[in-house]
């Protein structure tokens, strides 16, 4: 069963909840995909905009790969007080298990300030990791 985590910076929310994709990956051949489907929600007074975001996923062998862009899925969020934002993105990994972990850069539009949200860490996990529980 899928589990949330959540985190809360400077009065905005980001839960995650990640996905096995078991039709999308080939264990066989050391490929296994996950989804992530993300909500930030502003729970601050004040408007905030995401502009960049920086990931690092690691797998099951303590490989690091660090991924930074523009925005999510093609977007740079605007969230209004009590507004929110969702999307679905992917990672695959050569493992199949992981984690990831990171960070939106936001920036408040009134004032002109930068500030890092943290993303909680999260497990990727598949049915194919040794030592389960089931």
């Amino acid at each position: 069963m899928a589990e949330d985590y959540s985190k809360t910076t400077r009065g905005i929310r980001v839960t995650v909840r990640s996905f096995y994709l078991e039709d999308q990956s080939q264990a066989d051949e050391s490929h296994y995909v996950w989804a992530y489907r993300v909500k930030i929600e502003n729970q601050s007074r004040q408007a905030v905009q995401l502009v960049r975001r920086t990931w690092h996923i690691t797998d099951a062998r303590g490989r690091t790969q660090h991924v930074h862009g523009a925005g999510v899925v093609g977007e740079q969020p605007l969230l209004e007080p009590g507004e929110s934002f969702e999307y679905t993105s992917g990672t695959p990994l050569e493992t199949p298990s992981g984690f990831m972990v990171g960070a939106y850069h936001m920036v408040i539009p009134a004032s002109g300030e930068n500030f890092d949200v943290a993303i909680p860490a999260f497990s990727l996990d598949s049915p194919h990791q040794s030592g389960r529980v089931h």
